[in-house]
């Protein structure tokens, strides 16, 4: 129990640091995320094309964490379409996910001082059934012909089907997900791919919260805290000290 304790009070301190060092102005280094730069681009090109946008949040229940991580990017995009006045639709597989999408993209027009923008049906409850939900979201491309797509969520076997259909109509589309057996077809057919903890990461990135930016750099400083010390377990093995390896068995 007393390396656990240790390592909790080690991981809490390193957070406490960086988002202390984050909220006192001074940004830390973010690596440059192509399919987030490129968000602002896309809502611009549909801007520029007078045609609407498609906001695809998966077929995850909102208990899942790519989903919670997507409603974070559609508050971004939300705002940044109600600062140019595009049109976005959101159609959903699920009816609390479409009636947190609401709130979201409601408050994100607020944000924007564009209230009077928002219109609640674009926000919509199609199916719940996977493939009914494929066929209509297919349907709403080819007839509406966005010219930008987001898919960001949790996604099953509809996602070759979703973003096929999208490049068949000239969409520029950037997908991000956790679904590691789906990230091959995002990146075979979108423009842009987020994969991962990318996903994750979006809303520190997008929004520079400093509360959020702390958060995501104490993680990372903590990952790399975890690979040394396997690598010094590692070694010490090698050589035959296995005092450090007992330190953490509790033996």
């Amino acid at each position: 129990m007393i390396p656990t304790g240790v390592g909790i009070i080690i991981f809490g301190l390193i957070l406490l640091i960086c988002i202390l060092y984050t909220r006192s102005g001074k940004q830390p280094f973010i690596r440059h995320i192509s399919g987030l730069d490129a968000i602002n681009e896309a809502i611009g090109r549909a801007t520029e094309m007078g045609r609407s946008m498609l906001y695809i949040t998966g077929t995850g229940s909102i208990r899942g964490m790519a989903t919670i991580a997507s409603m974070n990017i559609l508050s971004q995009v939300a705002r940044t379409s109600a600062e140019y006045n595009t049109m976005l639709s959101i159609p959903c597989n699920d009816p609390v996910v479409m009636n947190i999408g609401r709130e979201v993209v409601q408050n994100a027009h607020l944000d924007a001082g564009h209230p009077e923008t928002y219109h609640q049906e674009d926000i919509y409850f199609v199916a719940e059934e996977q493939f009914a939900y494929a066929a209509a979201v297919d349907g709403i491309i080819m007839r509406d012909k966005p010219a930008t797509i987001f898919y960001m969520g949790s996604f099953l076997a509809e996602s070759l089907i979703f973003s096929e259909v999208g490049n068949s109509v000239g969409a520029l589309q950037i997908a991000g997900t956790d679904s590691i057996t789906q990230l091959p077809f995002f990146i075979a057919t979108c423009d842009y791919t987020l994969m991962g903890e990318e996903l994750y990461a979006a809303s520190a990135y997008l929004s520079k919260e400093p509360l959020l930016l702390g958060s995501l750099k104490g993680q990372d400083w903590g990952k790399l805290l975890i690979i040394a010390v396997i690598l010094v377990g590692v070694i010490m093995q090698l050589l035959g000290f296995s005092w450090f390896i007992d330190l953490f068995s509790g033996r």
